[in-house]
């Protein structure tokens, strides 16, 4: 078989990474007298990292994520009332795979949405699907997907992704169809125990009026939700509002 040859059936077995560095490793296995079962294991190990590396940009494409944030990047010494530690448990992601939840609570700008959609990206970096979306955009959403006769369809694209995250719930007062819509998301996808991120500005005392005035569906929402999920509260002060502080008296030093 020529190298050609051996190029081309890689490429049609859908192998382009392997197959663009078939030379070079040839090349190399040849210098360094490499077993069969070596070169064929470096060769595929190449198309595995390449594999996963798309497939960790496509999730990260299909995630509309409205913006891109690390862990790393957090700030832990401006919201010293987060734990590192549990934060460090919940990066292992093991939650996604026990089918646990997370909510976020806290006031506006304590990094709240910073932090599930590092989480998120965690996920996705690992190939698999995560989705984020504001409730109001879910809301909306689904509303107009009922009024036009395709809610299931609507609902099960929101029960797909082995991740939904939903942010800024409290941020506006839900009406009665929206939140049964929002609800039927969040049974959905704790019945199939696919984990949902959650972040809040309101305690849970306030759901009632969130929740259309209902405390009744209020209580049936968090009980699914809270059930075996980790609940962080942020009581920080807000780092736009410090930003500003900061800038605003960097102005004042340079006038």
């Amino acid at each position: 078989m020529t190298a050609v040859t051996a190029n081309q059936r890689l490429l049609d077995l859908d192998l382009p990474a392997a197959a663009a560095e078939l030379d070079t490793l040839a090349q190399q296995a040849a210098a360094g007298a490499w077993p069969y079962s070596a070169f064929l294991d470096k060769l595929l190990e190449v198309e595995v990292v390449a594999r996963r590396k798309r497939n960790a940009e496509l999730a990260r494409k299909m995630g509309n994520f409205p913006f891109l944030k690390s862990l790393e990047q957090f700030d832990y010494a401006a919201q010293p009332g987060v734990d590192r530690l549990v934060i460090e448990e919940l990066a292992t992601l093991r939650f996604v795979t026990e089918g646990r939840g997370l909510v976020l609570l806290g006031p506006p700008g304590v990094g709240k949405t910073h932090l599930a959609i590092a989480l998120a990206l965690r996920l996705c970096d690992q190939g698999r699907r995560a989705y984020f979306i504001s409730a109001t955009d879910l809301v909306t959403k689904l509303s107009l997907a009922l009024s036009e006769n395709r809610l299931r369809t609507a609902i099960q694209n929101y029960v797909r992704p082995s991740l939904l995250v939903i942010d800024e719930v409290g941020y506006l007062q839900l009406d009665k169809l929206q939140a049964s819509l929002l609800f039927q998301v969040i049974c959905k996808r704790y019945d199939l125990g696919a984990p949902i991120i959650l972040t809040s500005n309101k305690p849970f005392t306030q759901w009632g009026e969130v929740f259309a005035h209902d405390p009744v569906l209020a209580a049936a929402t968090l009980d699914r939700l809270l059930h075996k999920a980790t609940v962080i509260n942020i009581k920080g002060p807000s780092y736009r509002i410090r930003d500003k502080v900061a800038a605003a008296k960097g102005g004042d030093q340079v006038s």
